[in-house]
């Protein structure tokens, strides 16, 4: 017990050091569990003899991530992707399969040992390409989905790897083998069947996952539901991977697949936001262990016997697999931000490698000195991911670079006094109020497509970056009377207004926040109206809230009233004594300052119909200020 509470408070002290500071840098969260990993392991070696069972246990972790994805897809939304699931990843399997074997025939290998290094190989990581899409939000888009149905599709490929490897071992080899060994009863089990029992077993414990989530666990969740015992909730969406698992383990399918299946099965149900909210810890933890076991089972020593061959091969496999996706992506015409994350993501290995080397060991397919050296490969290519997401986003960037110098800005042919800068779903709301008041607005946006989809509805709007000078020049920011600055970055945002400011000391701004430190920055830079993007919005959410709660409809305007104008004022007091290199958790006076505010803010709310009414001066009578630095222009700070 001592040593295991040791090794555990090293590991959480690792990880809650290690990747913090790696996605603090950029590098993401993989990067940082794949260096605990390297440090416990090869360079401390603490892990010991217990990294294979530690290893298998924590495989459980994308077990349960695969489960969370599976209930963010409807069955419906799996049949509309089934074109990028035979189409890419059939191509990319087959494709990377047969190249990656013809280099391996070419430098002495059987074919039968080629064939089963290229199926390997062709495979990708699971669990690392979906955590690092998931957090760098790019699971939504074109290539984030395309990646994520060639990773299902390999999958699902595993389990054919698994049942062709027999055929490709030496005749001695090839009956009862078990990739894992005799102490798997059902390995041995399966290897006994004839091929027909095997294939009728395996689609019943597939058919068995799809009823059970389709019939059986609801109600039984319904019940365990009424107990109102939280940590029976928890211990019912456990049990639901945990046993899929264990069912698929049992039958040589992937664990990964069948959690899968449940999660889609489950995508529909009443409970699906509850099991997400209960396995999600889980699942990130034991995730974050599967990486840092990745890193231990690095061998370091061998790297340093063979460091050229080891990275040749390693830079190889990234290249050659780059290439197959790549020409997959340039054949279905994928856009070229999409193509180039579709093709990094799928770059690497993947964990289930681990498993089939060790697979094709117990068969005698592959020599175990030249498992050992593609085992350190699969590893240094997954180390290598994150650091090729890192390239994406520079080609992402640069691609949007190019494309904004690309295209010549338009020529502004009138200007009128009023110019709203960005037209984003703020900026358009602002306009179409505007312009049907029966007012003229110049509208710029450095979004092309947006401008266009404007003119289709008969708007009139230039493309150009609102932030450069002979821009703003042209839409007559000289001569205009308001400016309103609604970009969606706020740099951008920060940097038009501090230019407008210095040019036009009486042009009156009006402005987007993001948040409050948003809005700190905007009115040191000069802004006159300060609106936070969700404020109103969320004021009015909290008056139907008030009126449900049982005030009446009169006085929960009322006291949206007060909280409005109390608010406003407020946080223009607080702009003073914002300081911009210092949070404002750590700012003293602030933080001293806010808490006054609030319970002045509590106390006019509780006591506002318990005090006569004129206590309460008009909305917006009590918070105009006059800045020291602009006598003759009100600034109304935020709204």
């Amino acid at each position: 017990m001592e040593n295991f509470l040791l090794l555990a408070t090293v590991y959480l002290t690792l990880m809650i050091v290690a990747v913090p500071l790696a996605v603090r840098l950029g590098l993401g969260s993989v990067l940082g569990y794949l260096t605990c990993g390297i440090l416990l392991g090869p360079l401390v070696n603490l892990t010991g003899s217990d990294l294979d069972a530690l290893q298998h246990f924590a495989e459980l972790g994308v077990a349960l991530m695969l489960f969370l994805i599976g209930l963010e897809l409807e069955p419906r939304s799996l049949w509309q992707m089934r074109r990028k699931l035979v189409g890419f990843g059939a191509a990319q399997i087959v494709g990377t399969t047969l190249l990656l074997a013809a280099i391996a025939i070419l430098f002495g290998l059987s074919w039968q040992a080629a064939l089963v290094v290229g199926m390997i190989l062709s495979l990708s990581s699971t669990a690392i390409v979906l955590q690092t899409l998931t957090e760098k939000g790019l699971m939504r888009t074109n290539g984030g989905r395309s990646a994520f149905s060639v990773l299902l599709t390999q999958d699902i490929a595993v389990i054919l790897m698994i049942a062709l490897m027999p055929l490709l071992a030496p005749f001695p080899h090839r009956n009862g083998a078990s990739q894992h060994g005799d102490e798997y009863i059902g390995e041995v089990f399966m290897a006994k069947l004839p091929g027909w029992a095997g294939t009728l077993i395996t689609l019943a414990a597939v058919g068995s996952v799809i009823l059970l989530g389709q019939f059986a666990i609801r109600p039984i969740f319904r019940f365990v539901i009424s107990a109102r015992l939280r940590e029976m909730e928890t211990a019912m969406a456990l049990l639901i991977v945990v046993g899929i698992a264990s069912l698929m383990i049992l039958v040589g399918l992937s664990p990964a697949l069948g959690t899968f299946l449940a999660g889609v099965m489950l995508a529909g149900s009443e409970f699906r936001h509850e099991l997400e909210s209960q396995i999600e810890p889980f699942k990130g933890l034991l995730l974050g262990l599967f990486f840092i076991t990745v890193g231990a089972g690095m061998d370091l020593q061998l790297l340093l016997e063979k460091p050229v061959p080891i990275l040749g091969i390693t830079a190889a496999l990234i290249g050659t697999k780059a290439l197959v996706v790549g020409i997959i992506a340039r054949m279905t015409k994928m856009g070229r931000t999409d193509r180039s994350l579709f093709t990094l993501s799928l770059a690497q290995a993947g964990e289930f490698g681990f498993v089939l080397i060790a697979y094709a060991v117990s068969l005698a397919i592959l020599p175990k000195s030249l498992a050992e050296g593609f085992l350190l490969v699969i590893a240094l290519s997954m180390l290598v991911t994150p650091l090729l997401f890192i390239i994406h986003g520079q080609i992402r960037r640069r691609l949007n670079e190019k494309a904004g110098n690309d295209t010549p800005s338009d020529d502004i042919d009138e200007q009128q006094p009023i110019i709203i800068a960005g037209v984003g779903r703020f900026g358009q709301a602002v306009n179409r109020l505007v312009t049907m008041s029966g007012f003229q607005t110049t509208v710029l946006d450095h979004d092309l497509k947006v401008i266009q989809v404007m003119r289709r509805f008969g708007f009139k709007g230039y493309f150009g970056d609102p932030t450069r000078p002979e821009i703003l020049a042209a839409a007559g920011l000289d001569t205009a009377g308001i400016l309103v600055a609604a970009l969606d970055n706020p740099a951008a945002n920060l940097k038009l207004i501090s230019y407008a400011r210095e040019r036009r000391p009486d042009l009156h701004i009006i402005c987007r926040a993001r948040d409050r430190v948003d809005v700190y920055r905007l009115y040191a830079a000069g802004a006159n109206d300060i609106v936070r993007e969700l404020f109103d919005s969320s004021l009015r959410a909290g008056r139907y809230v008030l009126e449900n709660a049982g005030v009446s409809e009169y006085e929960a305007a009322e006291l949206e009233k007060i909280f409005y104008r109390l608010d406003r004022a407020a946080l223009r007091d607080l702009a003073e004594l914002w300081k911009p290199d210092v949070p404002l958790e750590q700012n003293t006076e602030y933080v001293k300052r806010s808490q006054e505010l609030n319970k002045t803010l509590e106390s006019a709310l509780i006591n506002r119909f318990a005090a006569p009414t004129d206590e309460f001066p008009p909305d917006g009578k009590d918070e105009q200020k006059q800045p020291e630095t602009q006598p003759e222009n009100k600034r109304s700070g935020e709204g």
